[in-house]
């Protein structure tokens, strides 16, 4: 028999024992046949001192051209010092992303990366990687797959984006613990989508109808007062929502007067307040068993979710599309528009780069523009004046 067909295998019949027919054109590939009738493809070849035989595929399942190909492949290999075997069960027995997701938990996130961020982290690979990648073998992931998965989430730039990072961040570990070969991360080159930032100032109505809803909430005595207080000091520093729910008493120093956080999302910072936050430090209750300055319902405790409460306070404020974030937004929106410079501004937000604070430069401009306004108006009606 010459070259292995389809024709020439379909004749061949089984004996008591199984058989080897090889193929005289490509060296060390041709087909066993068993004694149930089952006929399956091999490759034959010596890796160093030893003889080794590879299964390819079932006759039937595959053609003998598609088995040439994939015997070709292993000996090709072979020329560049590739054990195909080695290769095939070190495939098979290969973690899988999930297996890697853990690894990641366990020596990353958990040591590396603040509480806040590692629970965004978590969040992220539990909802929207995993289901996607984590039943994928770690050396199987190739870049079409991330950015297909990457593609499916562009109704959500922003999700998108960080859902590819986390993943580059994954596998440049799982290439440093000799899980994957170096460069070939699959998240290389794949572009993120533009994000568009959403920036929300509250006008001088809006801040007095936010402040008249937190009097009626006082005077109800329905709402946690800790809640109300946690919303006029995020207005009043420019603080992070975390910052604040997470404020100790001890971190409060009052002859400064001053915040001295010992950690934030740029380190430990001082946050220099002014006369309003201090009153406002002044009027809150402090609880013998309580460190916390915004204290939750739980003894011991500090509020944990501001967002319902939130929630209740735009909706009565008639600001349906409000968020949290937008008080510190407004804190620095009204700095700018009294004068105060970005680097000053950048400061008092603790922000440690600075096109984090040029995004308000903007602002900036609008009392020059105002003033040009009303001198080129002024010098109109005397040039149309009769």
């Amino acid at each position: 028999m010459t070259k292995l067909t389809k024709r020439q295998i379909e004749t061949l019949e089984p004996n008591e024992k199984d058989y080897f027919v090889w193929d005289t054109e490509l060296s060390g590939f041709g087909i066993r046949v068993f004694p149930t009738g089952r006929k399956q493809f091999v490759v034959q070849y010596r890796y160093g001192r030893v003889s080794r035989r590879m299964s390819l595929g079932r006759f039937g399942a595959i053609t003998p051209d598609q088995a040439r190909g994939l015997a070709l492949e292993a000996l090709v290999k072979l020329r560049n010092d590739i054990d195909p075997l080695a290769e095939k069960r070190a495939k098979r027995d290969a973690l899988l992303v999930k297996e890697l997701a853990e690894r990641f938990d366990e020596e990353h996130i958990a040591v590396h990366l603040k509480a806040s961020t590692a629970k965004e982290y978590r969040r992220n690979l539990e909802l929207f990687i995993l289901p996607a990648i984590g039943h994928l073998r770690i050396v199987d992931v190739t870049r079409a797959d991330i950015a297909k998965y990457h593609h499916d989430w562009r109704h959500r730039p922003y999700q998108a984006n960080r859902n590819i990072e986390i993943i580059s961040k994954m596998f440049n570990l799982a290439e440093l613990w000799g899980l994957r070969p170096d460069g070939t991360n699959p998240r290389r080159h794949i572009k993120k989508y533009p994000e568009k930032k959403r920036e929300r100032y509250f006008s001088a109505g809006e801040l007095q109808a936010i402040g008249r809803v937190l009097e009626e909430m006082e005077e109800e005595r329905i709402e946690l007062p800790s809640a109300v207080a946690a919303i006029r000091l995020l207005l009043f520093t420019g603080c992070r929502l975390n910052e604040i729910l997470t404020l100790k008493w001890k971190h409060v120093d009052l002859a400064s007067p001053a915040l001295r956080l010992p950690d934030s999302k740029t380190g430990a910072k001082v946050v220099h307040i002014g006369q309003a936050a201090v009153s406002v430090l002044r009027q809150i209750e402090r609880l013998e068993d309580n460190p916390w300055v915004i204290v939750g319902r739980n003894p011991g405790a500090h509020l944990t979710d501001l967002q319902p409460f939130w929630q209740r306070v735009r909706g009565r404020a008639g600001l349906k599309d409000a968020r949290i974030h937008d008080l510190r937004h407004t804190f620095a929106s009204i700095a700018v528009s009294n004068g105060q410079s970005l680097p000053m501004i950048g400061k008092l937000l603790g922000h440690t780069q600075v096109q984090t604070t040029a995004r308000y430069a903007h602002l900036a401009n609008e009392p020059v523009l105002e003033a040009a306004n009303d001198i080129s108006s002024l010098i109109e009606e005397k040039l149309t004046a009769k």
